[in-house]
């Protein structure tokens, strides 16, 4: 456990960076630190590596005051990830993952066979170690920055705004990344970032901070977003809070409807008596996997005509996704109803939004969100 006590920074000129702060961060959890420009959080992150020396306070490891060890000791026990990578651009990929275990005196076969491990435990092609950071794209970079952090196997992996220049479809596999990483691994993680989207959907634990340093709630991710502890956090969440806490409400419960689930090759019998159930016929191919929608006016002497399909848009996956992810398939199909299929994309089902609402409100009015849900 790390244990930040009564810790303040503040500069010759009078600033101060972190006041006062106090926190408990669990062990093998993510525990994220979010808030406006100049609240602190980068500063908070780099006392626990000593890159900043508190003025005030004490920053325990594992009961141990950190400033009780080399500094250089201290750090490469810590894995240490940045904005942009921060890779040594004359190194090769392989080389700049064996960076801390070079330092540490290990072997040039033993490392690069780290290195090679690494790579494919953060999904990188192999082919990639002999390449120079230039010749990768901006998501790969930061998979080598999370490959070089974790080398050494460090206990505590610090993340200062790792994903944040990224593009957002590149930012959500880099995050699903790291929460897959997280669950095999178990490491302890503290993770700035100033988007409290990323904050929710990560975090074991959230501390948002104020400007100046202060710390304004730290609570789990869900009761975050019930229970805001004033006005400044309610408006940091943003007006659209209810609908985030729906990500914490898992869809295994939802009374899928089977019968308007069509294949292609349906037989004008199967497709009359599908009709009779929805407004819609969900049609599929010989796999299972979801090709659009039809209306029963639509059909051509009983049969599918694959060229006046309406699109059926993402689906979600039942159980495994949220009712967040549920309602927004719902919304943005044009025939006003989601596709839920399972985890190798075979269409299990299709639901109404009136459905969707109906399970929102029986999740409210239960106040228990499932803790492990995702979307």
């Amino acid at each position: 456990m790390i244990r930040i006590d009564s810790v303040t920074k503040r500069y010759p000129d009078g600033t101060v960076a972190v006041d006062g702060l106090s926190l408990e961060i669990p062990d093998r959890s993510i525990t994220v630190l979010v808030g406006p420009s100049g609240c602190g959080k980068t500063t908070t992150l780099r006392m626990i590596n000593r890159m900043v020396e508190p003025s005030e306070g004490t920053i325990l490891l594992d009961g141990t005051d950190i400033r009780a060890q080399p500094v250089n000791t201290l750090r490469r026990a810590m894995g240490y990830v940045i904005q942009n990578a921060g890779l040594f651009q004359h190194r090769t990929i392989a080389d700049n993952i064996a960076t801390v275990p070079r330092l540490l005196g290990w072997g040039k076969q033993k490392s690069r066979a780290r290195a090679a491990e690494l790579m494919e435990r953060v999904g990188l092609d192999p082919a990639l170690a002999k390449r120079y950071p230039y010749q990768l794209s901006g998501g790969q970079q930061q998979r080598v920055g999370v490959a070089r952090a974790l080398a050494a196997d460090p206990p505590v992996l610090l993340m200062d705004e790792p994903f944040s220049a990224v593009d957002p479809v590149v930012r959500k596999g880099l995050q699903d990344e790291l929460l897959r990483l997280q669950d095999e691994l178990g490491k302890t993680i503290v993770f700035v970032t100033h988007d409290i989207d990323e904050a929710i959907k990560l975090g074991t634990m959230v501390a948002v901070l104020r400007t100046g340093g202060r710390l304004a709630q730290y609570a789990r991710p869900a009761d975050l977003l019930t229970a805001p502890a004033d006005a400044f956090v309610e408006g940091f969440l943003g007006t659209d809070r209810g609908i985030r806490r729906l990500s914490f409400f898992g869809t295994g419960d939802l009374e899928l409807l089977t019968a308007p689930v069509v294949t292609a090759d349906a037989t004008a019998e199967q497709l009359a008596r599908a009709a009779d159930d929805a407004p819609y016929l969900l049609v599929t191919g010989p796999d299972g996997r979801p090709l659009g929608w039809a209306e029963p006016d639509g059909l051509t002497a009983g049969a599918v005509d694959p060229g006046r399909l309406l699109p059926c848009g993402r689906p979600f996956e039942h159980g495994a996704e949220s009712l967040r992810a549920a309602l927004d398939c719902a919304v943005l199909s044009p025939t006003g109803w989601a596709v839920a299929v399972d985890g190798t994309g075979k269409a299990v089902g299709v639901v109404s939004q009136q459905t969707i609402g109906e399970a929102i409100r029986a999740a409210h009015a239960e106040g228990r969100p499932t803790a492990e849900v995702a979307g």
